[in-house]
């Protein structure tokens, strides 16, 4: 049996669609009858494609291999969702003979089918690994140290889902002097890219390494090695007392909440105060071979390391001590160091 061609229609993401229109017939024919054992065809609520033809068999369950191949509609451009109406799947086919009528169908409490083009979408990552890779080759200009600053930011671009490869400079301009670049990229192998190249122009900046959180850190929490990573950011956007090294951070108290993604400053964080102000603490007092503990009370709170005042409330004298762990306070005549600041 030679079946009519079905013209394919339009998908637009909003429920009313226009019309489809037929071809004309190569022959008249009557509608397949649908056995009247045979279970019902389902339909398929959503879906999503990787071609942009959506076929019966897309749209309904069960039917025959031959049937199902059956083109129905266009699918939606590349990355984009749009829907098809219940009734005009039925009215399609039952005009290809699939149906008798609408209910041979189950499913019919559905009013439209969601479809989704699949789509492989290109970052700003994407178009700056580009972007520098094009500027070794042609220019011999190393860009690991410098940030690609597109004019008004990142394209949106969709390519094909099945491309795996990195985008390739079609052509490349680049100003040494005020480091401007300018040029077309494409996707090898890509129908969108060839028939709309990716268009480009942005400047170069010189990039700092930063520490930035990688979660939202509340104030009080203290930073561990998973919770922060080195970034590089333009060195122009920069304050002079930001964190460039992990160990500036690992191991600090925040002092405020700090957001994922912020490059963190010094006064960002601060180490961590085992003795607070008013603590009581143990003070171990050394020297001329001799070691006394007795309890004082803390002027000052300090991490380990910091020299803090403390008071001894019996005779009431102020000593200088350098803090070595939790409530631990050790004065010796060769202690030195700068007394912490109260906090």
């Amino acid at each position: 049996m030679i079946r009519s061609a079905l013209l394919i229609a339009m998908l637009t993401a909003i429920p009313a669609m226009a019309p489809a229109q037929t071809a004309a017939p190569a022959g008249e024919r009557a509608p397949a009858a649908v056995p009247a054992a045979a279970a019902k065809l389902r339909l398929k609520p959503d879906l999503t494609l990787s071609r942009d033809i959506v076929s019966f068999g897309d749209l309904i369950a069960g039917l025959s291999p031959q049937d199902a191949a059956l083109p129905a509609f266009r699918a939606p451009a590349l990355g984009e969702t749009g829907t098809i109406q219940v009734s005009r799947i039925i009215e399609a086919a039952v005009k290809q003979g699939l149906l008798r009528d609408a209910q041979d169908l189950d499913g019919q409490s559905v009013a439209q089918v969601v479809v989704t083009r699949a789509a492989r979408r290109i970052t700003g990552v994407d178009v700056e690994a580009a972007v520098k890779s094009a500027l070794l080759e042609r220019f011999g200009f190393d860009g690991r140290a410098f940030a690609l600053l597109l004019d008004g930011g990142a394209p949106s671009v969709v390519v094909e889902p099945e491309l795996t490869g990195d985008l390739a400079a079609l052509d490349l301009n680049y100003d040494a002097r005020s480091r401007r670049v300018t040029g077309r990229l494409t996707m090898p192998g890509s129908a969108a890219t060839r028939l709309k190249p990716v268009r480009v122009s942005g400047q170069l900046v010189e990039t700092a390494e930063v520490v930035v959180p990688l979660r939202t850190i509340a104030r009080g929490e203290t930073l561990t090695p998973g919770d922060v990573t080195i970034e590089r950011r333009p060195r122009e956007a920069q304050f002079n007392d930001v964190l460039g090294e992990m160990k500036a951070a690992i191991g600090k108290v925040a002092k405020r909440t700090l957001v994922a993604g912020s490059v963190l400053r010094s006064g960002d964080v601060q180490r961590e105060e085992v003795v607070g102000r008013g603590d009581i603490v143990t003070i171990l007092y050394e020297g001329r071979g001799i070691a006394i503990s007795m309890r004082g009370r803390a002027n000052e709170a300090g991490a380990v390391g910091d020299v803090i005042s403390i008071t001894n409330p019996q005779s009431k004298r102020v000593l200088q001590g350098t803090v070595t762990g939790p409530g631990r306070v050790n004065v010796s005549p060769h202690s030195g160091g700068q007394i912490a600041a109260a906090r």
